[in-house]
């Protein structure tokens, strides 16, 4: 695999630096050339020894290739300029690669460390709408890449159940401000619901009194009538959450209500603890001046209930003690609040969660509040996604029935969203546009439809899996299925670069690239018939399954038929 070609260049390089008697430096810096006729790895360790041997690069390079083994797996080592280029040997490459490749290829080595990943955690007061989508989906992704990457994951949803929204909802039942069809969506009908108390309250401000009495009463506990109220309003939230997740591939693990933290006592030992770096006038607070924080953090209001940010923090010392890594997915505009959060963890000894800070995303349309009611649910995403999906799907596979297009249609419209915003770093605000979100041509229909070429192609050829060993000619003549290789070679090493920084864009454009491969490939290589039939529809099956599983951790189907 890729990586070998990396590991095998060091090793040389580092016995060929020590046989000239200088210091091997602790990180030989080895990357992959702008184009193949610079070899497939180069270093640029004659740079990094320069300084201490007082010596140009280019005659330290000379000196190293003088005394430098090429390891079997290349063919040649050379350099251009200062540079140490290595050339692979195709053949033995590719045999490697392809004895490497099972259904599990890019499961990677297991790293006994547990991660706590925390996304979506939308407040149930409402249907999941387009700002939390992409919440959704960078946890969602990461949260698969980091288990293919060898983690233990278990990823959470955070429930604010205690919130003033859900104090809102609630008194908006008790005075029957809107009748919620039983038959509705329920996650719909709280929305509406919501929307019509801010209505009320917007009316009438004084209202406002009540719903603060309201969340009191929850808070203080005792009231189980209202604790059930509260209850049965974020159950019948999430079950509409967690239909729409479902649908989107999303997944949780777990479901942490906040409330948990003020009944179990978290949040009282917590404000016990930091009872000494507090201060106190109307509120209790936390004077954050002196680590270089302007703006205090409170932690008791006025009336003695708790807030947001103090449940927060008795939930992530809880992560923190229940893992090796906690890890948050957040808008950007939850920076301060992080940075506010960090002081007390560190003066607790808890460990500071990682922070992925996304900003957000739009239709070209505009920006959306659930105050306002003026939103767009990701259910109506999804739903117009499938029916822009469907309508390309009956124009080119008019030969297929209504429900095999349908299923199609479903595969390809919720990849494009999920794709869509996967494919950008989470620090680029993203417009979502549908003409590129469906392109067949560059956005992940093009990538499906290439597994499912790969799919036909196999079934045409009545396949049946050989091993490599029970393949005669193994000699790879075609610079396009060499191309395929190579590239196949890297999911590995591109699965664990993206779990170490821990991003999933680069896992989205390495399944563009590999799906460009295929299609040069499938387009160009005689495969039926060709006196290396054997061996090409052997390359064709491991690519089928290096496509599917790259869409897999990406949280998207790859379709047997387009």
């Amino acid at each position: 695999m890729y990586r070998i070609l990396m590991l095998e260049s060091i090793k040389s390089l580092e016995e060929a630096i020590s046989t000239l008697g200088w210091e091997v430096p602790e990180d030989i810096r080895i990357e992959e050339p702008p184009n193949s006729n610079l070899g497939d790895v180069a270093s640029s360790v004659s740079f990094q020894l320069a300084k201490n041997l007082k010596r140009a690069p280019m005659d330290i390079t000379n000196d190293i290739l003088g005394v430098l083994k090429t390891p079997n797996i290349f063919r040649k080592v050379d350099s251009k300029g200062p540079y140490i280029n290595f050339f692979v040997d195709n053949d033995k490459f590719s045999e490697i690669v392809l004895n490497s490749i099972n259904e599990d290829y890019g499961k990677l080595q297991d790293k006994n460390m547990k991660i706590i990943l925390e996304h979506t955690s939308a407040n149930p007061n409402g249907p999941l709408h387009i700002g939390h989508i992409r919440n959704s989906i960078i946890g969602d992704s990461l949260a698969r890449v980091l288990k293919s990457a060898g983690y233990d994951v278990e990823t959470q949803y955070y429930v604010n159940d205690m919130g003033r929204q859900i104090a809102m909802i609630v008194w908006g039942i008790l005075n029957h401000v809107y009748q919620m069809d039983p038959n509705g969506k329920p996650d719909h009908e709280i929305g509406k619901l919501y929307f019509q108390v801010n209505e009320k309250l917007r009316a009438d401000p004084d209202l406002k009194v009540e719903v603060s009495a309201l969340l009191k009463r929850y808070e203080k506990g005792g009231d189980d009538e209202l604790e059930k109220h509260f209850e049965n309003v974020v159950k019948e939230c999430l079950k509409g959450i967690s239909s729409t997740s479902a649908r989107l591939n999303v997944e949780h693990d777990a479901f942490i209500w906040e409330s948990r933290f003020i009944k179990n006592g978290s949040v009282a030992k917590i404000l016990k603890f930091l009872d000494p770096y507090t201060k106190k006038n109307e509120v209790v607070y936390m004077d954050l001046n002196e680590y270089g924080i302007e703006k205090e953090l409170i932690l008791i209001r006025s009336d003695g209930t708790s807030l947001y940010s103090t449940r927060d923090l008795a939930y992530h010392f809880e992560k923190s003690k229940k893992s090796d890594l906690s890890i948050d997915v957040l808008g950007s505009d939850h920076k301060l609040a992080i940075d506010q959060l960090n002081i007390p963890l560190e003066l607790l000894g808890a460990k500071k969660p990682e922070v992925i800070f996304y900003e957000f995303i739009t239709l070209p349309e505009g920006s959306m509040s659930t105050r306002r009611g003026v939103f767009i649910s990701v259910d109506d995403l999804m739903e117009e996604a499938v029916i822009r999906a469907m309508k390309e799907i009956e124009k080119r596979r008019s030969d297929l029935d209504e429900s095999e297009r349908l299923k199609i249609a479903e595969q390809v419209g919720i990849g494009a969203i999920r794709y869509f915003i996967a494919r950008l770093s989470p620090e680029k605000h993203i417009i979502f546009k549908w003409d590129e979100a469906l392109s067949f041509e560059r956005g992940c229909a093009s990538i499906q439809y290439s597994h499912a070429r790969a799919c036909k192609l196999l079934e045409k050829a009545n396949y049946k899996k050989k091993e490599l060993d029970e393949i005669i000619d193994l000699n790879l003549e075609h610079p396009f299925e060499i191309d395929l290789i190579k590239i196949i070679s890297k999911f590995p090493f591109v699965i664990e670069e993206s779990a170490r920084i821990n991003r999933v864009h680069n896992i989205a454009q390495y399944s563009q690239d590999l799906a460009g491969a295929f299609n040069k490939f499938y387009k160009s290589v005689p495969v039926i018939g060709s006196d290396k039939e054997d061996l090409r529809l052997l390359i064709v099956d491991k690519s089928r399954i290096t496509i599917q599983n790259c869409l897999k951790l990406m949280g998207i189907e790859a379709p047997q038929s387009m």
